[in-house]
């Protein structure tokens, strides 16, 4: 019998979860990425080095810039994956172009949330003569149509990286992921692992951890501990299959799990990380139950595991989400006092603490002295905390200077989140017209995609600024972009296109909204 029937068959013959089967896994970012200086510190950075960012492939090769706009610009006029591959293919300045993967990953990751232009795009690159897709970007394609629920796209692009022999582990985690369990469907990524000799890849130690992860990052820990108990014997696990397991249970709130999951890695012979540890703080701060915390940072010291930068973050960062400034800024100082060097992530943390609290001037310190000083470079997040931090305390022209840097960086340029605190400020003050000019340099100079949190913003900013024209456009367009608009901006914006008889607009949401509310619309309120 193979192994999934072998599996399938125990799962469905298993009882609640005994000691010994309580096993634990790694955790990823614990980190979430910070909401929220002087001018001339910028100069005080190098201008080479390995800068951080969160934006892989945003930061600019100054040499090509020309090229992605001018392939973007050629994109946007497109309407379907097919128009954009034949404008494209039939363009004598894009033919021109000198196709690189660093051009190929930005284009990709500019259009993450937008389906057809990546497909358009890189269908497009694949006849490009001299040039090969890289395996990694094929398996952006395919996170990116799984996604956005493009689940026949995805799986012929699965089947044509497997003719190609393009196939790795990574890919095949995110066909797991996103063809198996996006319909709840666990048993299929059961299936793949089954028939991974069919990809030329091994059923090994690597293989069996990615599976797992699959099944805990959806809730799949029981199913996932099941298929562990059958796979033990012939395939050995690692600290890392443990880590993926104190996450699953975290990620299901059985905390309890994942603190036997420990002693059950100690019993095995293996020796709890901080990434095993910071998993578990992360729960708690997430519950605010920071005596939790501060218990399990004495248990880390006394097994000779002290906590690093990201668990300090980690901590500093749920402390200020949840209102404790002076508790954040003190994890700050005992992390300077255990001697454990600041990183990016770090600095955008205490950054954003800084500003809550309106420690503008140590804020701005921090920016322009500490972070040159330690060689730490700013990506994104890090102007945006000053950006939010500035249009918080309603100096809409310092934050603008933050941006103008931001755009001229060589680390990183800006995102939707680095306009969206002028946005809401411009908004809050009436001033629709600015918002306007604001919106065309996001769209038009810097070829962003807004995302549901701003296309909310605007529509119901321009709504409230009797710009219900723009609204209703923008309206449209989001549904274009297959992002779901919350029942609440529905209602407000019909409101609005009723008081101006607009009918057949209303109609057009009134049909949406109906839509919404049958069983196959999920949406948020």
């Amino acid at each position: 019998m193979v192994l999934r029937g072998r599996i399938l068959s125990l799962v469905n013959s298993f009882p609640l979860f005994p000691v010994e089967a309580r096993f634990a896994v790694v955790s990823r970012n614990f980190l979430c990425r910070s909401l929220t200086s002087d001018v001339s510190a910028v100069e005080s950075y190098p201008l080479s080095g390995n800068p951080s960012s969160q934006q892989p492939g945003i930061c600019e090769d100054i040499g090509r810039k020309h090229d992605i706009d001018v392939i973007i610009d050629k994109v946007l006029t497109a309407q379907s994956e097919s128009e954009v591959f034949q404008s494209l293919v039939h363009d004598i300045e894009c033919n021109k172009i000198q196709i690189t993967h660093s051009l190929v990953t930005r284009l990709l990751h500019r259009f993450q949330d937008d389906w057809k232009s990546a497909i358009g795009v890189f269908r497009w690159v694949e006849t490009c003569p001299g040039y090969r897709p890289l395996p990694e970007q094929y398996e952006k394609l395919v996170d990116i149509l799984g996604k956005m629920k493009q689940m026949e796209k995805m799986k012929a692009l699965a089947g044509e990286i497997c003719e190609n022999h393009l196939v790795s582990l990574n890919t095949i985690a995110k066909i797991d992921e996103e063809t198996g369990l996006v319909r709840g469907e666990w048993k299929e990524a059961v299936k793949i692992f089954d028939e991974l000799e069919k990809f030329g890849l091994e059923k090994n130690t690597e293989s069996m951890n990615i599976l797992l992860d699959t099944l805990c990052k959806e809730h799949k820990v029981e199913q996932a501990c099941a298929l562990f108990l059958e796979l033990k014997s012939h395939i050995a696990p690692n600290a890392n299959t443990y880590n993926i397991f104190i996450h699953g249970w975290c990620k299901i709130k059985r905390v309890e799990e994942a603190q036997w999951t420990i002693e059950e890695m100690k019993g095995c012979g293996f020796r709890p990380c901080v990434i095993s540890y910071s998993t578990i703080i992360q729960f708690f701060c997430s519950r605010n139950k920071f005596h939790k915390v501060y218990e399990l940072l004495d248990e880390m010291e006394a097994q000779g595991c002290p906590p690093n930068v990201v668990t300090f973050t980690t901590i500093m960062h749920s402390f200020t989400k949840s209102g404790y400034i002076d508790e954040a800024l003190q994890i700050a100082e005992k992390m300077k006092l255990a001697g454990c060097k600041p990183d990016t992530q770090f600095c955008n943390a205490l950054i954003h603490t800084l500003g809550r609290a309106g420690h503008i001037e140590e804020a701005l310190n921090v920016f322009t002295k500490e972070m040159p000083n330690d060689r730490i470079n700013p990506n994104t997040s890090t102007f945006n905390s000053m950006i939010a931090m500035f249009c918080h305390q309603k100096q809409e022209q310092r934050a603008l200077e933050y941006l103008g840097i931001l755009e001229q960086s060589p680390y990183c340029k800006p995102d939707v989140q680095s306009f969206y605190p002028l946005l809401k400020l411009y908004f809050r003050d009436g001033k629709t017209c600015k918002c306007l000019n604001l919106l065309d340099d996001m769209v038009k100079k810097h070829h962003l995609c807004l995302d549901l949190a701003t296309y909310t913003l605007l529509i119901h900013g321009f709504c409230r600024g009797n710009k219900y024209e723009r609204a209703y456009q923008l309206f449209k367009e989001m549904i274009g972009q297959n992002i779901k608009p919350r029942y609440v901006t529905c209602s407000l914006l019909l409101k609005e296109i009723k008081e101006k008889n607009m009918y057949g607009a209303a109609e057009m949401i009134e049909d949406f909204m109906k839509k919404m509310k049958s069983p196959g619309m999920k949406n948020c309120r």
